[in-house]
């Protein structure tokens, strides 16, 4: 596949307004080769994706987050190493946030969410995606299938007794009280999401709603990855790996906790 093929592609499933809303928040950091055999996709931008990518014999690195420009030196490095293996990056934020296969709606698919209400959106700021489940789940079977899925001891705090029946979700950096407010005045019993502080744990204990809490990369790799797969639909003769990240969000304690808080 040539890379005007792949722009064309984008194109085509990111709606042209969504796109234009938020110009500055996707697009190519390197394109140094023509041609695309071989795809990989991972929520970061990082040396350690770069040279997974280069082991593998990637082409094109799809991510979700561009190198921090505030991790100083950090894109100085990653240009330097995209540069000198010819390899070609592409990431794309804001536009993979708000789309109806985007990061939130990816994430409910994954854990098993029956009906998608509304897909997150944005509305001067980010707005949670809703689910719900046809029957009343089990929270502790909620939090199992979260710990499963994303592969990582994901932090539960249980507000209340009754089952989860309808989900607020944000994935990354959804930690605003806002964003919670946002879920029960929407009806929802639980929210999940990719981040939080000692606000959002305060507010989701005193409005009893239970919480939920990834990590900020694995909450939103399986976006990543249904836009992958989409690239992939569009042009079969490509193949895509998933590069792998450390779950390096969580220290030593959280990896070996196993209860619920």
């Amino acid at each position: 596949m040539k890379i005007t093929k792949f722009k064309a592609i984008i194109n085509e499933l990111f709606p042209r307004e969504l796109l234009e809303e938020f110009k500055d928040d996707y697009g190519f950091n390197n394109t140094s080769n023509n041609m695309i055999k071989t795809i990989g996709f991972s929520t970061n931008l990082s040396i350690e994706v770069i040279d997974q990518a280069k082991a593998a014999k990637v082409d094109l690195i799809i991510t979700h987050h561009d190198a921090w420009d505030f991790i100083y030196g950090l894109k100085d490095e990653c240009m330097k190493r995209l540069k000198a293996y010819n390899i070609s990056h592409f990431w794309i934020h804001g536009p993979l946030d708000y789309i109806e296969f985007g990061t939130c709606t990816s994430l409910m698919n994954r854990i098993g969410i029956d009906n998608i209400i509304r897909f997150s959106e944005y509305r001067n700021s980010s707005v949670p995606g809703i689910g719900e489940f046809n029957e009343g789940e089990k929270f502790e079977s909620l939090v199992e299938t979260m710990r499963t899925e994303l592969e990582e001891p994901v932090r539960v705090w249980k507000n209340h007794e009754n089952k989860v029946k309808k989900v607020g979700v944000l994935t990354g950096a959804g930690h605003s009280t806002n964003h919670i407010k946002f879920a029960l005045d929407q009806g929802c019993d639980t929210y999940i999401t990719g981040e939080a502080s000692l606000y959002t744990i305060q507010y989701a204990k005193f409005a009893g709603i239970n919480l939920l809490v990834g990590s900020h990369i694995f909450t939103e790799i399986f976006g990543v990855e249904s836009l992958a797969l989409r690239v992939k639909e569009a042009e079969e003769g490509v193949s895509i790996i998933k590069l792998q990240e450390e779950h390096f969000e969580l220290n030593h304690s959280e990896r070996m906790e196993d209860k619920i808080l």
